[in-house]
């Protein structure tokens, strides 16, 4: 029987991964054949097959990218449907918004196998989406939404995406003991319990409804000192007239009305008397409400698991267009997801870093020598307006010359 058990052990352990989708457009123009852009609307943006501006391999790294700004994008690819009962789910895809995306989606739907993907739209249902959205500098968020019960659950916790320029490898995984995990860049960013971290189910506890505080339940920690009194020369106006105003010698009493010295801040106030506080003897300390097992609690182990899973789809707005969907994957094996983003994402992120900065050096450099260019031209039609100035003023003086020359040879000629 030992014998037995760790057999299957073995067995489950060295099995071979199932892989249900892998999408790295390595072979042309093919993958227009494969993916089908919906037709529920006829103004849809475009996807293009590109490896971007910049890219750590030419070929690797091309992917679909969107192409129109201000445009819904509709567009999916079909695998064999499979159930993940009883096994990891695991999802995995690039992202990279080189167009420095101010609101968009970067996000995934996986789809129930049944779904026409001709008429694939916002409503249409889906098991899970996931994936970056960022709208602005307030919206920067991982989203994990789960279809549970024909309602879209959607995370209790913040997952931050990255939002700069690059490629990013993200990752979710499902398993069936109820838990999940979340990865960006092959590194964990969240995990948890499916349970405690969606609102599936109802509470397991909730505040017992027959239950109140009691009428004699202290919940003062501190009370007003019953010895303490108020000193008998505690009262003290706030305000006093001022005793070292005086009349002044020109007030006339039937004028200005009687005299009143101004008041001034008495310094003997002490304010309001307020008795010194001590412990409360009867203090019980904060009540805390009962609670009961949830008669509406019921327990599922099945949450993680759908049925059917056979469409993989990129639904999604995007402001400002440009960014690129890769390295697609779905499989049931954490550990071969992690190295195919290995041997993807990790093998071309570096060039592509590395590519991105000498284009960024080249362009310093340009507007450096552009804005070298514009000094020297304004220079030299300042020195020319210069030049010409001192011509002027040479011709000018010139005539001046002339003409007196003439003046003295007509004097000359009078005489």
């Amino acid at each position: 029987m030992k014998a037995l058990v760790i057999a299957a052990f073995l067995a489950v352990a060295f099995a071979d991964p199932k892989v249900y989708l892998r999408e790295q457009f390595d072979d042309g123009d093919e993958w227009k054949n494969r993916w089908v852009e919906s037709k529920h609307k006829s103004d849809y943006g475009k996807f293009v097959l590109t490896a971007g501006k910049f890219y750590g391999d030419a070929e690797k790294d091309k992917g679909l990218q969107s192409s129109q700004d201000a445009r819904f994008y509709s567009m999916s690819t079909r695998f064999n449907s499979f159930s993940n009962e009883g096994e990891t789910l695991v999802i995995q895809f690039t992202v990279k918004h080189e167009q420095s995306i101010d609101c968009g989606g970067g996000y995934i739907k996986l789809f129930p196998g049944e779904l026409n993907q001709e008429e694939m739209h916002g409503e249409s249902s889906y098991n899970i989406m996931f994936g970056p959205d960022i709208c602005g500098p307030g919206t920067k968020k991982v989203h994990v939404i789960f279809n549970y019960k024909g309602k879209n659950h959607l995370i209790n916790k913040d997952i931050r995406c990255k939002d700069d320029e690059y490629t990013h490898l993200y990752t979710l995984i499902v398993r069936p003991d109820n838990t999940y995990e979340v990865k960006i860049d092959n590194k964990k960013v969240e995990s948890g319990s499916l349970e405690e971290d969606w609102d599936f189910l109802p509470a397991k506890k909730i505040k017992d409804p027959e239950a109140k505080k009691p009428d004699d339940w202290d919940e003062r920690e501190k009370i007003d000192d019953p010895e303490d009194s108020k000193p008998e020369d505690w009262d003290r106006s706030e305000h006093i007239p001022d005793p070292d105003a005086k009349k002044p010698d020109d007030w006339d009493e039937e004028m200005d009305g009687e005299w009143e010295p101004p008041m001034i801040t008495n310094p003997e106030y002490k304010g309001e008397w307020k008795p010194r506080k001590i412990d409360n003897p009867d203090y019980k300390g904060k009540w805390v409400h009962p609670e009961i097992d949830n008669p509406e609690y019921t327990p599922d182990s099945s949450i993680y698991k759908y049925d059917s899973n056979g469409v993989l789809g990129l639904d999604l707005w995007q402001v400002k267009s440009g960014t690129i969907f890769d390295n697609f994957l779905i499989t049931n094996d954490e550990k071969f997801a992690e190295e195919v983003g290995n041997e993807t994402w990790g093998v071309t992120k570096d060039p592509e870093k590395k590519m991105k900065e000498a284009q960024e050096e080249e362009e310093r450099k340009k507007r450096e020598e552009d804005e070298k260019t514009m000094k020297d031209e304004i220079k030299d039609e300042g020195e020319g307006e210069e030049e010409k100035e001192e011509d002027d003023e040479d011709e000018e003086e010139e005539e001046e010359e002339e003409n007196e020359e003439e003046t003295d040879t007509n004097l000359k000629d009078e005489l």
